[in-house]
Order: C-alpha cells, then sequence, then structure tokens
C-alpha cells in the first residue's frame, strides 16, 4: 500500500513527478503539499486516520529542471506510436529513418528521424521525401514534459488524467 504511485504537482498544477505513498503523507504531514485527489484506503497512525493520496499539490513552487528525453530507438517507437510515417502502417520490422539523409546533411535529432517501415525506408533509399515523392504522416518533433508523463510514466490511476491533460 505504502508503494503505491502517487502524482505530485507543482503549486501551478503542472506535473512534477509520481512518488510513492510514502512520499507523500511525510509531504502532506510537513504541510508541504495538500491532497487533491485520494485513493480507496486509509493510513492509520495511533493519533491519525488519512485517506490515501492519488494526487498532491505543493503548497510554495518550486523551480524543477525539466525530465530530458533521451534520444534513442525505444523512444522514437513510443514517439511514433510503432507506425510507419510514411504509410501509416504497424507492420514489422520497423526501421529508423533520417528525413533529411546525412548525406545532405541531416543529423541525429528528434524533428530529422522517423520511424518508417522497410519497404518504405527502401523505396525513400538517401533521399529526401519530396525527392522520393513521399509524404510524412506528421513533422516530426521533440517530445515535451507533458508526453514524457503521458508515455513514458503512464497514468496509473484514472484520476491523474486531467492533470496530464488527457481527458
Amino acid at each position: 500500500m505504502l508503494n503505491q504511485s502517487v502524482l505530485l504537482l507543482n503549486q501551478n498544477y503542472e506535473p512534477l513527478s509520481v512518488c510513492n505513498v510514502k512520499k507523500a503523507v511525510i509531504l502532506l504531514y510537513l504541510g508541504k503539499a495538500e491532497m487533491i485527489e485520494t485513493n480507496h484506503g486509509l493510513i492509520r497512525s495511533v493519533s491519525r486516520t488519512m485517506p490515501i493520496p492519488s494526487v498532491i499539490r505543493l503548497i510554495h513552487y518550486i523551480r524543477a529542471p525539466r525530465k530530458r528525453i533521451v534520444l534513442n530507438r525505444k523512444n522514437l517507437l513510443i514517439r511514433d506510436n510503432y507506425t510507419c510515417q510514411y504509410c501509416g502502417r504497424r507492420t514489422y520490422p520497423l526501421t529508423i529513418d533520417h528525413v533529411i539523409p546525412k548525406q545532405f546533411g541531416g543529423k541525429d535529432t528528434w524533428e530529422n528521424l522517423v520511424v518508417a517501415c522497410l519497404a518504405c525506408n527502401n523505396k525513400k533509399a538517401n533521399r529526401t521525401p519530396e525527392q522520393a515523392g513521399m509524404r510524412l504522416i506528421k513533422k516530426p518533433q521533440k517530445p515535451n514534459h507533458f508526453f514524457y508523463f503521458q508515455h513514458f510514466i503512464g497514468v496509473k490511476d484514472e484520476k491523474w488524467k486531467p492533470y496530464l491533460f488527457l481527458d
């Protein structure tokens, strides 16, 4: 029970991190946070009874560095939803394609890498999508802070959805 996940929000309701119930109770007891949403069940001590927190909010705003999402194959697959960005199919094997090939100055960046099926990657070859007569389904971009929570940490409780902008 004390190891369940609790969403921690900054004072302005921006998601900061996920902690366990034990850490959340300590923040609540010290007056550093307030309970926004609760889970089923109670935590009991000799002198107090408290509902199990699901979402807590800090009383004072803190400046926290943004979570840096590492550029790697796994994270590109998650960003592109395991879907070829040229034809929209979810076939395997999937490859990583440089939108602007390295030969033409393309870099290994979030904005230049997409997931492509083997057939589309071979069809595009060492050309730009325009040269190959292909179009991207969506423009590749670097995932933001909310994407990190939505896809990498996940929604462990339905009550988190409004705070992660999933409603």
